[in-house]
């Protein structure tokens, strides 16, 4: 489709725009071609005709398009090696045997979050798919008790509880023994009803402070429900990119990223590490989307990034691949 001068010059507009976010004019291209400024922009031109490049309105500079990218993604880009000190914040996750699976998954995209500046999403499986192991509650003070919520898959999710009742560790133990006996094994989508239908009645003719505690559970478990285990790890680092400095596309991506039916739809079915750029992806044509699925002992579920379509392609692919292949080694 292009020559091998027209390749370089590609990756060379790609790999700077990345990093300034500014057009990219001829002249300041002729040192790394070696080339005159007017053979510059007569190969940009030639780039431009068959849809890699295309003009800003507010300077002569090109930028890459949506389909300049996808060629230097699927033709020209190699993956960056991971440095020492990325390695190192990655590794400390995977050898903490105090974290579970789900704290695994999480914390690490949680890394990738911090180390790139882009929106990480964690995609578990379906709460019909999770049974409840166990629950715990935790008093932290005089009115508020932490929910553990723990699952056969190894998650563990934790709300806080409010209760304006004073209630002593053996009633908060009472009820809680009571409530595990009657759930345990129960999936987490299952169990709100369960309470209402078989938990509810047993409270009500026991002692009525447990009533308290039994609101409190029920509303946890809706919420987890509602959330059904999407995680989206700093939205608004997005809002830190150029491309989105205006008030509508502010307002508009931080709402998708509210949209949990939206970000659901971010699940991967394929496999390897897949990019979708622009058009290409059901969130938003204004970002690229760069995800994966995992499957770690019967758990699956889809990791990925968010951000501007003007991404470290090559970076972010090589983070994703070392936490994929971390949790197949789990």
């Amino acid at each position: 489709m292009i020559n091998e001068r027209q390749r370089n010059l590609l990756k060379l507009i790609v790999e700077e725009y990345i990093k300034t976010a500014r057009p990219i004019s001829s002249k300041s291209l002729c040192k790394a071609l070696k080339c005159s400024s007017a053979t510059i922009r007569n190969e940009m031109s030639m780039l431009e005709d068959v849809g890699l490049l295309e003009k800003t309105h507010i300077s002569s500079g090109r930028v890459p398009s949506e389909k300049g990218y996808r060629y230097y993604v699927d033709n020209i880009m190699k993956p960056k090696e991971l440095t020492g000190e990325d390695m190192l914040k990655l590794q400390s996750i995977f050898t903490n045997k105090s974290l579970v699976l789900s704290d695994v998954i999480v914390r690490s995209m949680e890394i990738i979050s911090e180390l790139t500046n882009y929106t990480s999403v964690v995609l578990g499986s379906s709460s019909k798919d999770n049974l409840i192991s166990k629950i715990e509650v935790v008093p932290i003070s005089e009115n508020t008790l932490i929910a553990l919520v723990i699952t056969d898959k190894g998650h563990v999710e934790h709300k806080n509880m409010f209760i304006k009742e004073e209630l002593s560790l053996k009633e908060i133990k009472q009820t809680v023994d009571l409530i595990n006996k009657l759930i345990v094994g129960t999936p987490l989508n299952e169990v709100s009803m369960k309470l209402e239908f078989v938990v509810k009645p047993q409270i009500a003719e026991s002692l009525s402070k447990q009533k308290a505690i039994y609101d409190a559970l029920y509303n946890v478990f809706y919420d987890l429900q509602q959330e059904e285990n999407v995680k989206v790890t700093r939205p608004i680092n997005i809002l830190k990119e150029p491309e989105f400095n205006d008030a509508d596309k502010i307002r508009n991506i931080l709402q998708k990223f509210e949209d949990k039916e939206l970000v659901r739809r971010i699940k991967e079915e394929e496999n390897g590490i897949n990019i979708y750029i622009g058009s290409e992806n059901t969130f938003d044509e204004d970002v690229a989307v760069i995800k994966t699925k995992y499957n770690v002992n019967g758990e699956e579920g889809t990791i990925a990034l968010i951000g501007p379509k003007r991404m470290e392609y090559d970076r972010v692919i090589t983070l994703l691949q070392f936490i994929k292949e971390h949790l197949d080694m789990n």
